[in-house]
């Protein structure tokens, strides 16, 4: 089985939702759909699924064009963000009812729904109705409807946003591995690279409609091919410096004037963006080719075992991501360091420069 996109565009009266895409997605595979809200997620899906049709372009099943064929007719299986049951049937009788419809003797349709009810933990409210349900319990029910349908295609839109940490946490390492093993094509929507990273399989990242880059998501993290596409993937957010390369010079927007050591003295003179994660902008140089920046502290926020320094440098807000507990002054300067080697360097087009050296941690 495959889902294949060819040039699938959407635009609704004169507004684009989707510009031309191709896509292919391999049976067995978990595909990550990752961007901000708006970013096209779901319409893309919606394509998908069969619910909309594209504006152009063609959506292929196995190689044949479904692209005009309703969603009644496909075996899809699509949970949303907002979670829907039937409110007149019991949990059970919602998990069981994709079973009904394929007229399942009732032994099996018991053991499929029990079997999905444990792993999602709903055994003790099978007899209830999902009015009576808190809303992560309502979405426990939407997920488990989806697990016993044995879909061709799964289409998971933000699913686990509505649940407890403890919960999306063990789910998160079990929906792939139960979705793949069925040999489905396998789509999740998220806004969060940290999400993204913990399921694996291949990542799209989405902005404003269009998948900048698709590939597995350790790649697609490591290796951000274009500016937008590190934006994407990074949170907190990526930070970002506009430089111009001079010879062994470096002129910031601020005016100010750093020696391009180590990698950045081998690139071509000319305008470059230079991006830096935050948890690569510490508080102490690592070598003596580390560039240096005097900053000034706007918020701290601790977790516990790792601070979040937010600073201005110039017109750029950047965040600093350390380990352990530091607290600067708000309004202090103080002095932030980065290493050539975990600079991400873009040039004029935002594309990925030509021999730029990637940073390697995840």
């Amino acid at each position: 089985m495959s889902l294949t996109l060819e040039q699938v565009s959407k635009v609704v009266e004169r507004d684009t939702h989707i510009y031309p895409t191709t896509l292919h997605l391999e049976a067995g595979s978990l595909n990550i759909l990752l961007g901000p809200t708006l970013s096209g997620k779901t319409s893309l899906m919606r394509l998908m699924a069969g619910l909309d049709k594209p504006t152009t372009g063609r959506v292929l099943w196995q190689g044949k064009n479904v692209t005009g064929k309703p969603v009644q007719e496909r075996n899809i299986a699509m949970v949303y963000q907002q979670f829907i049951n039937y409110p007149s049937l019991s949990v059970y009788d919602n998990i069981a009812s994709p079973l009904k419809i394929r007229g399942l003797k009732r032994a099996e349709i018991d053991k499929k729904v029990h079997q999905a009810a444990d792993l999602l933990k709903l055994t003790p409210m099978l007899k209830r109705k999902p009015l009576e349900l808190s809303g992560g319990q309502q979405q426990r029910c939407a997920l488990a409807r989806a697990l016993v349908k044995e879909a061709d295609l799964v289409l998971l839109d933000e699913p686990l946003a509505n649940l407890d940490y403890k919960l999306r946490e063990e789910l998160r390492a079990e929906l792939p591995r139960i979705f793949t093993a069925s040999g489905a094509v396998f789509v999740y929507a998220t806004t969060e690279p940290t999400e993204a990273l913990l399921l694996g399989g291949n990542t799209a990242t989405l902005w404003q409609g269009r998948i900048t880059q698709f590939g597995a998501t350790l790649d697609v993290y490591r290796h951000p091919q274009t500016l937008t596409s590190a934006r994407v993937f990074s949170d907190p957010p990526m930070n970002f410096l506009s430089v111009e390369k001079s010879t062994t010079q470096l002129k910031l927007e601020s005016g100010e004037v750093l020696a391009a050591q180590g990698v950045l003295s081998e690139f071509a003179n000319g305008s470059y963006t230079l991006g830096f994660r935050p948890d690569h902008l510490s508080l102490q140089p690592h070598s003596p080719q580390a560039l240096a920046f005097k900053v000034q502290v706007n918020v701290v926020e601790m977790t516990g075992s790792e601070s979040f320094i937010h600073v201005q440098y110039g017109s750029q807000r950047w965040v600093a991501l350390v380990h352990g507990i530091h607290e600067p002054a708000i309004g202090s300067e103080i002095n932030v360091y980065v290493e050539p080697t975990q600079l991400y360097v873009f040039d004029k087009q935002g594309e990925l420069a030509s021999g730029a050296t990637l940073a390697l941690a995840v």
